[in-house]
């Protein structure tokens, strides 16, 4: 086999490969699209591709006195944003100790990251529901924001420490000689220079509870406290709500707010990737 045919085969497989990648992941995003664009409320009769769409269901959500999902809206935007916010700053505080200082038990701790992530966070939801009840939490979105942020520092904190390895000592020793104070030096010399790896966590608090199911469905029960996803959960599962396009149209909106902070940290995302990984 020629050079020139070797390659055309290598280029081939590598276009039907990003092509089943489309695939997989569009067609189901088509399908919601057009399944809320369709008139009627089962599943039965829709297209992906509707005759007669309408956006009745979209008018629906905002406009019906009905319907609770801006409600709900606000609240999973309350919860993602906290998470986002401060579960990457005690991520943050937390890499920066373990990279920065030697102290006893540090290696252990950071052991103790990794074994956490091994077990399925399933085993820990009746001790989450003791301890939110014990507390007073149970059926609360400061509650529920908690349980986020406690979860997202273990792994997050492990990739931060990799990133923060990366950078230099000397700049601490320089800042100490001008003398600057620890958090001085964490604020404004390596959070700054931070912003890649922090942009990436800072995305991935903000989304877990965009889609989460399990957790808010364990924790919260008053109806007016529900997030997305259960209030989503609820158009396809009451006895009398069996309401597909619905549930297609405010699952498609729930993108928004994700594609929105997205682009906004765009330009740090792939070096935060990128350098995440780097082992400390």
């Amino acid at each position: 086999m020629s050079r020139k045919t070797k390659n055309f085969f290598e280029l081939a497989l590598i276009y039907i490969v990003v092509a089943i990648a489309f695939v997989i992941i569009f067609y189901p995003l088509l399908w919601a699209l057009g399944v809320s664009l369709n008139p009627g409320r089962g599943l039965y009769g829709a297209s992906m591709i509707p005759e007669n769409w309408s956006l009745d269901h979209y008018r629906w959500l905002f406009t019906d006195p009905r319907s609770n999902y801006l409600l709900w809206y606000r609240n999973t935007l309350a919860v993602s944003a906290s998470v986002a916010f401060f579960g990457t700053l005690i991520t943050a505080l937390t890499a920066y100790a373990f990279s920065r200082y030697r102290f006893k038990g540090r290696k252990n701790g950071l052991y103790a990251f990794l074994l956490v992530q091994m077990f399925p966070v399933l085993m820990a939801m009746v001790a989450l529901y003791i301890l939110l009840n014990t507390i007073g939490l149970l059926d609360s979105l400061f509650g529920l924001a908690i349980i986020y942020v406690g979860g997202s520092i273990p792994m997050n904190a492990f990739l931060v420490k990799g990133y923060f390895d990366t950078l230099p000592r000397e700049l601490d020793e320089s800042a100490k000689i001008d003398g600057a104070g620890h958090f001085r030096i964490f604020f404004q010399i390596l959070l700054p220079l931070a912003k890649p790896i922090l942009a990436v966590v800072a995305l991935f608090n903000f989304m877990s509870p965009l889609m989460d199911f399990i957790l808010p469905r364990i924790v919260i029960r008053s109806p007016e406290k529900y997030t997305l996803a259960l209030g989503l959960y609820n158009f396809v599962n009451d006895q009398f709500s069996n309401n597909f396009t619905r549930f297609a149209a405010g699952a498609m909106l729930v993108a928004i707010p994700v594609a929105i902070l997205y682009l906004f940290l765009q330009k740090y995302l792939i070096t935060g990737l990128s350098s995440g990984a780097t082992k400390g």
